[in-house]
């Protein structure tokens, strides 16, 4: 089944990229329906990076319902302009284990009107057998909670340094010099 988000963020593409790279942001804008702790030695990174990341899911924040493995990728050879995190993990024990195909892709870009802000993009493909059908449903319902709380968060991650911040910053005081 597939569920899909097309959002136009009140933030500067950037700001949005680095959030969606964000274990603290996946946290807030899976809550209070769902919630995740780290199953990793040292915890949540700042800023997820490529490979497995396994988690604990919580619903409601606190009833264990399974582990699952956030498996991301950054694929390349995309327009100008175009990021894509893929999640290509899934479930691996307990409810979490019923969900037998995850294909999620978000996609960040600048907005086409040029207004400065992001079009978010959003797509969830995922199989969970034969409760495939029913289990659509929650889902999508799931789904537009997290792109409420996107089109929410959005205006304060203007206000991240950040690491993208840092960079241009830097390169622009080596080109001035």
């Amino acid at each position: 089944m597939r569920v899909m988000l097309k959002l136009v963020l009140d933030c500067d593409p950037d700001a949005a990229w680095r959030a969606i790279r964000s274990p603290a942001v996946l946290r807030e804008v899976a809550a209070p329906w769902l919630g995740f702790d780290s199953l990793e030695a040292g915890g949540f990174p700042t800023v997820w990076s490529e490979g497995p990341h396994r988690v604990d899911a919580l619903a409601l924040r606190a009833v264990p319902v399974g582990e699952e493995v956030i498996d991301l990728s950054f694929p390349g050879g995309l327009p100008e302009g175009v990021r894509i995190l893929k999640d290509g993990g899934g479930g691996r024990s307990g409810v979490m284990a019923g969900i037998t195909a995850w294909n999620h892709r978000m996609a960040i870009s600048p907005d086409p009107a040029g207004t400065g802000r992001t079009l978010y993009r959003d797509r969830l493909e995922f199989s969970a057998g034969a409760l495939t059908a029913l289990a659509w449903y929650p889902t999508w319902l799931f789904w537009q909670w997290r792109g409420l709380r996107l089109q929410q968060l959005a205006p304060t991650w203007a206000y991240d340094i950040g690491v993208d911040a840092e960079l241009r910053s830097a390169a622009a005081s080596t080109s001035a010099g």
